[in-house]
């Protein structure tokens, strides 16, 4: 048989019958996970189609994977991340939704106090596990979605779970179907995606949900969770770690509409963003993150990242105001208490922070030799200098006109005396054995002894 594909208007053949693969014994893929090394990448050859959705958009982890990671945010924390995230996500709701923790009477405080800011987006939903009595708690909080724990390996299935796939698939099927006769829509998080069986059962269960979805006519959403951070963005891998090939799998055979499949990455072997650029890519509409990328381990897709992703492949910069994952930052730093590493990208204090003294020599000369884009406007974050025993007059002079706001012919020259005499006492400090940077305070009173013709009066 034939079909038409509407989406590439071509005809296909439609023979492709996956069906549930039960057994009695799990199937770990020791070849690929022999767990007393690393991992191994495996490669079939077969290219999937990207096939980026005409839509896509993000939805955040932060107040339930997130909150995994760290101590328990207070209800004012949650509700001012809240509103943040609102503010991030702009009029048109890039950022639809936030997921939440329904467990303890703080989680559901919280639900009520986000509701009640009456945003459109992002949307309140929530997580459960896969029993009745979970699902009760998103009922009572009159949530429209919730997420449902569905997971996919066998590592979970007979290891956790104590099940055969048959068994579990029943389970996972009984709690969705409760769900749609309460007009509630379903999010299935087919945990632990990329050490599943795609063909033997991962597709197979996507098949039953989306023929779940027909029958009710309430859409049925799927996240793909990379639990262990395994997947591979990498043409031609093989399942199960390929993302384009989980993504094509189960848009093409399972017929899953890009709109209902969400992807959710960790960072365990640094493929985090990679991973969900290629969902994005290969056909997924929905990624799911976490504010700073915090979460379980080595954490989730860092929403801010996701963010800056989605204005360079989609070009809408004019819709989000990026300036906000500075101020996120900031009350991480001072409200929370969390400190940031200071190298982690967009965030960190020394994100763009420059310390060689041939960078500093290229920033004089133009800005955007060193800097990614221009973060004094997209970030409120201006180019930064550290002065130490590798800076040079180059770093000197730029940390002056960085911290007093010097432009034009205002500028230090490196030629002139008194950056010469700095150079040299910081020269003797680091042949002392100093290790440390030079402190903003040591510079200042280093220019008010040997700059003071310049700065009288500043």
């Amino acid at each position: 048989m034939l079909r038409l594909n509407k989406q590439r208007n071509t005809l296909e053949p439609e023979e492709h019958h996956f069906e549930l693969k039960d057994s009695e014994e799990p199937n770990l893929f020791r070849d690929i996970f022999p767990y007393d090394k690393v991992p191994k990448i495996p490669f079939n050859y077969r290219l999937n189609p990207m096939n980026m959705p005409e839509e896509i958009w993000i939805t955040d982890t932060t107040f339930r994977d997130g909150q995994q990671s760290m101590p328990p945010y207070t209800v004012k924390q949650i509700v001012d991340l809240f509103d943040m995230i609102h503010k991030l996500g702009g009029k048109r709701g890039l950022i639809r939704q936030c997921e939440f923790f329904l467990y303890n009477e703080k989680d559901k405080e919280a639900v009520r106090k986000c509701m009640e800011r009456g945003y459109k987006y992002p949307e309140i939903t929530g997580w459960i596990r896969a029993v009745k009595s979970d699902f009760k708690l998103a009922k009572e909080m009159g949530l429209k979605e919730t997420g449902i724990l569905c997971s996919s390996s066998d590592y979970h299935i007979y290891l956790k779970l104590k099940k055969t796939r048959k068994q579990a698939l029943e389970m996972y099927l009984d709690i969705v179907r409760a769900a749609l006769e309460e007009g509630m829509i379903p999010r299935c998080h087919f945990e632990d995606i990329t050490r599943a069986d795609l063909y033997g059962f991962v597709i197979p269960f996507a098949k039953e949900l989306m023929k779940l979805s027909r029958e009710s006519g309430i859409p049925i959403k799927i996240r793909a969770c990379d639990t262990m951070g395994v997947g591979v963005s990498y043409p031609g891998a093989a399942p199960p770690r390929s993302v384009p090939g989980i993504i094509y799998g189960l848009t093409h055979f399972a017929d899953v509409p890009s709109e209902c499949l969400e992807w959710h990455g960790h960072n365990d072997l640094y493929l985090a963003m990679s991973n969900a650029t290629a969902a994005w890519l290969y056909g997924c509409s929905v990624i799911n993150g976490a504010l700073l990328g915090l979460g379980e381990r080595t954490g989730n897709t860092p929403i801010e990242a996701l963010v800056i992703e989605y204005l360079a492949l989609r070009g809408n910069d004019d819709e989000i105001d990026t300036t906000v994952i500075t101020d996120i930052a900031d009350y991480y730093r001072n409200e929370i208490g969390y400190q940031i590493p200071p190298n982690q990208p967009l965030v960190g204090s020394g994100f763009n922070v420059t310390r060689a003294g041939i960078h500093s020599d290229g920033l004089l000369k133009n800005e955007e030799i060193y800097n990614i884009f221009d973060t004094t406007k997209l970030l409120k974050r201006p180019v930064g200098v550290s002065i130490t025993d590798k800076s040079g007059i180059a770093g000197i002079v730029q940390w002056i006109d960085i911290y007093y706001k010097l432009q034009g012919d205002e500028r230090i020259s490196k030629d002139h005396p008194g950056v010469v005499k700095i150079r040299e006492w910081i020269d003797e400090q680091y042949a002392m054995g100093r290790i440390t940077s030079v402190s903003e305070k040591e510079m200042v009173e280093l220019v008010n002894i040997h700059l003071k013709d310049v700065f009288a009066g500043r």
